[in-house]
């Protein structure tokens, strides 16, 4: 009896020893499945890596439009900025010309209007110049017209500013018994001579010329050798001369 007893009481222990292994053994089943890396669904990462990559995809297409369009808005802009500095140029260019034309123009008109008219003596003088073994120059003093200032009264000399035709005219006065004469010289060219000789009183000569003149020519007067000049207040002696036309 007590040995049916004891191994009732054996078989109790057992079975409870082995309960309590399993539910340990179980509970270490767990354990060991939660410590376990769970297995990664790897179709379900492509996807999200794709759908990501297509994204990043098409954000970088609209970067790349936005950039091609700045490119071209700034060859745009580069293009409109070049067309603008050649049109200023060219305005530029065109204003200058204008400018040029406009001297070139003015000094034409300035040139054409040409004229002079001079006396051998100021006012209230009286003076008989001469007479001279040589052709002394005759510088005539006072001027009353100087338009274009081509003659000078410093040397008597006119100088043509532009190639065209003038024209001269000069009168002489004498007073006494010598003769009276001046010549029209054209740089070193003798042209024409006023003359003239009475034995008494007062006389004068008179000529004029109309010559082809290029510009730097001069023109200028002499008096005639063993001659003698009167002038005084009345201005009797002159010499004058005009731009008829250019050419």
């Amino acid at each position: 009896m007590k040995t049916t007893v004891m191994f009732l009481l054996c078989l109790l222990a057992v079975s409870d020893f082995v309960h309590q292994v399993e539910a340990e053994n179980e509970i270490l089943a767990r354990q060991v499945e939660y410590l376990q890396p769970r297995p990664l669904d790897i179709h379900a990462v492509l996807r999200e890596m794709a759908a990501s990559l297509a994204v990043q995809k098409e954000e970088i297409k609209s970067l790349q439009r936005q950039n091609t369009e700045h490119v071209a808005n700034l060859e745009k802009q580069n293009t409109e900025s070049t067309q603008l500095r050649k049109q200023l140029q060219e305005q530029v260019t065109n204003l200058e010309k204008q400018k040029t034309e406009t001297e070139q123009l003015k000094q034409q008109l300035q040139a054409k209007q040409v004229a002079f008219s001079a006396s051998l003596l100021p006012n209230d003088q009286s003076e008989i110049v001469g007479p001279f073994n040589t052709h002394n120059p005759l510088i005539f003093k006072r001027v009353v017209t100087n338009i274009g200032n081509a003659y000078s009264p410093h040397t008597g000399i006119f100088t043509a500013p532009v190639r065209g035709l003038y024209h001269f005219e000069w009168h002489i006065g004498d007073h006494g018994s010598q003769p009276t004469g001046a010549v029209l010289f054209r740089n070193s060219e003798h042209i024409y001579i006023a003359y003239e000789h009475q034995p008494s009183h007062f006389s004068s000569g008179s000529n004029a010329a109309t010559l082809q003149l290029n510009p730097g020519d001069q023109v200028f007067l002499r008096q005639w050798v063993n001659s003698q000049i009167f002038d005084n207040g009345n201005h009797h002696t002159t010499f004058s001369g005009h731009l008829v036309f250019t050419m």
